[in-house]
């Protein structure tokens, strides 16, 4: 897995981390902020203002912006402009959130379907493998109006997926809907031995316009707990909620309480629920779920006919164990203030965090704080916090670009606390020095024998350090 750690190279005179090292600590301690959003726009043109939609005047910025739409208008003309072109949605939020430093890392489209992923422009050196695939489900598979898009990718070396999904509509077909989401999960491959099929990842987001009604409740007894906003009698009916209580799959998918009201379906350019002739009950039709891949879980488990590498199955389980993802939901609900279609959209805050170890490859990235005679020969090292000379490096490794490599096989097994520092060739001394930060002991190490329980918490001696 790929992590990080920050090497700052500061004057002398320098006391004061600058602003933005201040913040990334910051962020790491407290967790990275995602924000994830879910709506089905029902064809209309981009809406010209998304602040409200994307939070832009929370006091904390996001890390990921996560954003999955439904029924973009696909008409021939426009979306055979839109694969030349970036369509009118995505270029609405890219405008919006370039300026504010962030980059779009990765989108996908299938005809109405659009899932996009932004990322502060610092952690983009940290996101790899990315790759997107799509499954159509509408008109016996053949068509792409309903279905799933999905992006996945490794964020510090967490691996992330993201499916949006559009199911078949209509209240009897609740069934058909959980069919349709098996499907999606049993046809969408990865070029990864690592995390090959959705459910293989550490994290799964499952959103988008589920379809799912609220049933048997009568018309009048929904628009009376809308009214006066006690939605949890609604729950018991709701049947993502009840199909969840006879499906194993479904019921390893979290959501947060539905403390907003239904979010379909609306007539256009008002708060009024349908008032055509056909009056269609309101619903919670647009979710965000997500689903923390179960600890101890291993590929075999799922499939025992596949023949797996049982070692590379062993690590992670013992990284998951050890150092387990966290999520935790900030806040989950509607946004009433947009109005273009008859779906409101649905926005989930997420707060992501993790840890890295010795069975861990990492990422070192640098930032110089000011012009220096940088050379070839420039190198990072890895040092045990009390080192008492520049040969004392654990490991260390070649300078280029802004971002170093080091590999786990390199790691002191026994962990500890360590510092990065930076050497300059040119001046002859470090130049740089990181914050100590904790390594953890090798899991894998200890299971293999390599190093006993009751070292576990000593230092390595001066052979594993050199």
């Amino acid at each position: 897995m790929l992590n990080t750690a920050t090497c700052e190279i500061m004057d002398d005179n320098e006391e004061q981390k600058p602003d933005n090292v201040a913040s990334n600590e910051d962020d790491a301690k407290e967790g990275f902020r995602l924000h994830m959003v879910t709506w089905n726009v029902a064809t209309a043109d981009p809406v010209d203002d998304v602040s409200s939609l994307l939070h832009l005047s929370s006091p904390r910025r996001p890390d990921l912006y996560v954003i999955g739409l439904q029924e973009v208008y696909s008409g021939p003309v426009r979306f055979v402009s839109d694969l030349a072109f970036d369509d009118a949605w995505s270029h609405v939020f890219m405008t919006t959130l370039a300026p504010l430093g962030y980059l779009k890392v990765s989108s996908i489209r299938m005809q109405g379907l659009l899932l996009l992923v932004f990322s502060k422009l610092d952690h983009v050196p940290f996101i790899r493998d990315i790759q997107a695939t799509y499954t159509r489900t509408g008109i016996f598979g053949y068509w792409g109006n309903k279905g799933g898009v999905s992006i996945r990718l490794s964020f510090y070396g967490h691996m992330l997926c993201f499916l949006n999904c559009h199911l078949a509509a209509h209240m009897q077909y609740a069934t058909e809907r959980v069919d349709e989401f098996e499907r999606i999960l049993d046809t969408q491959t990865f070029d990864s031995p690592k995390a090959p099929s959705i459910l293989e990842h550490r994290l799964v987001f499952w959103f988008g316009d589920l379809n799912f009604r609220i049933q048997d409740h009568g018309m009048l007894f929904v628009r009376s707990c809308i009214d006066k906003q006690t939605y949890q009698l609604l729950w018991s009916m709701d049947q993502l909620t009840m199909m969840k209580k006879k499906e194993p799959l479904l019921q390893e998918f979290e959501e947060g309480p539905l403390d907003f009201q239904p979010t379909y379906k609306f007539d256009r350019n008002s708060d009024v629920y349908d008032s055509s002739g056909k009056k269609r009950k309101p619903a919670w039709t647009d979710r965000i779920l997500w689903r923390l891949r179960p600890q101890g879980e291993t590929k075999q488990d799922r499939d025992q006919n596949q023949d797996q590498d049982q070692d590379q199955d062993r690590l992670e389980n013992l990284e998951e164990e050890e150092f387990p993802l966290e999520v935790r939901q900030e806040s989950y609900t509607s946004d009433m203030t947009y109005s273009v279609s008859d779906h409101k959209p649905v926005v989930g805050v997420f707060t992501l965090k993790g840890d890295w170890s010795a069975d861990m490859d990492v990422v070192v990235a640098y930032c110089p704080q000011q012009p220096f005679p940088s050379s070839a020969w420039d190198w990072i090292g890895l040092f045990k916090v009390g080192f008492s000379s520049m040969s004392d490096y654990i490991t260390y490794t070649w300078v280029k670009d802004d971002e170093v490599y080091i590999s786990k096989f390199n790691i002191p097994v026994l962990g500890g606390e360590c510092v990065l520092c930076y050497y300059s060739s040119a001046l002859q001394c470090i130049i740089g020095i990181s914050e100590p930060f904790k390594v953890h002991v090798s899991k894998v190490a200890i299971e293999e024998g390599l190093v006993s329980e009751n070292m576990a918490g000593q230092g390595p001696d001066k052979t594993l350090a050199s």
